[in-house]
């Protein structure tokens, strides 16, 4: 199916062909129990990383600054007065994604696109090349790379000022095994860049593009969301300033955040203590939940209390989504759905 957009023929992802994409990855998934990469993958290496936190807010606000996406979440989300839920939502299937079985990762797929299938709408005024009436689809395939762009980039950022940069090797098969992972948003590889430095040449491009521009609406939600608005997390200054410091010069303005000497010197202050300070973090912090609880599935032990509060923190709640397997505590049988 495809319908005009304002960059020409957009092309919606099917059910039918997300129905394909999974199939194949059905066929060559080796270990099924331990998911679509497994513990020895790159993917589970960096995305274990509490660090991963640092790049939220970036990625969020260049979802943001696509009108589309902007819209979709004014229109279609509780985000203005519960950012948080927005944090929670996107960690919950990125990380079942990740680590949980292949049963548990083709659920948070089909659970994803059906959710997506609902979020249709118009654009309420002129933002960037899109013009006000022109219909928005979440399941549009430009759309849905540029969310995946934002999570794959600024995890790699966080991972670097946090842990160290990881090895050009590394980071290729990332990227690599990041194409697989966008299978599950119903995206072909053939929509992809075909590599790190093309990923590189593509997001740079997106940043100088009419593709993106920040609405008023988005300014508000940007500033809602680093404010830490309706929620118990409330951002601090450096992590503010970490994040402007980030962000493409551009969207640093369009969003109106603040960027002077007392910022720059906060981020570059931030970048200098967080790596040994993030070093010394016990096991149990430093390492999300859903990856805690991915290991002790593997081991085929319960998942216990620290795992279980990890992953409120990161997912909303005690336990991944879409359990396949009895997670065995107290000898009760627990399984988990998305809320």
């Amino acid at each position: 199916m495809e319908f005009q957009n304002a960059e020409g023929r957009g092309q919606l992802v099917l059910q039918e062909e997300l129905a394909e994409l999974l199939f194949a990855l059905e066929q060559t998934t080796v270990d099924p129990h331990a998911g679509i990469f497994g513990p020895d993958s790159v993917s589970w290496k960096i995305n274990r990383e509490s660090a991963l936190f640092l790049g939220a807010g970036r990625a969020a606000l260049l979802q943001l600054a696509h009108p589309w996406v902007a819209e979709a979440l004014a229109q279609h989300s509780t985000l203005l007065a519960k950012p948080i839920a927005r944090f929670h939502n996107t960690f919950r299937v990125m990380f079942t994604m990740i680590f949980g079985t292949l049963d548990q990762a083709l659920a948070a797929s089909r659970h994803l696109h059906a959710l997506h299938a609902r979020i249709r709408g118009e654009m309420p005024s002129d933002v960037a090349a899109y013009m006000r009436g022109s219909r928005y689809e979440a399941n549009e395939i430009s759309a849905l790379r540029w969310v995946y762009a934002t999570l794959v980039e600024s995890a790699v950022l966080a991972y670097e000022c946090a842990v160290g940069p990881p090895a050009s090797q590394d980071r290729e098969q990332y990227y690599t095994e990041s194409r697989t992972l966008a299978g599950l948003f119903g995206m072909p590889a053939a929509v992809l860049p075909a590599n790190w430095d093309a990923f590189a040449a593509y997001n740079t491009a997106m940043h100088g593009s009419n593709t993106l521009g920040v609405s008023s609406g988005a300014r508000v939600m940007a500033c809602n969301l680093l404010a830490g608005a309706g929620s118990w997390i409330h951002p601090p200054q450096w992590y503010r300033a970490l994040t402007a410091e980030w962000m493409p010069e551009r969207f640093r303005e369009e969003f109106g955040l603040e960027y002077g000497p007392a910022e720059q010197r906060a981020a570059t202050r931030a970048m200098c203590w967080l790596p040994g300070l993030y070093r010394r973090l016990p096991s149990p912090v430093r390492f999300t939940g859903p990856w805690q609880q991915a290991q002790a599935r593997l081991r085929g032990s319960g998942v216990g209390a620290t795992t279980r509060l990890s992953n409120r923190f990161w997912i909303g709640q005690p336990f991944l989504p879409f359990a396949d397997d009895s997670v065995l505590r107290g000898g009760q049988r627990r399984t988990t759905i998305v809320e």
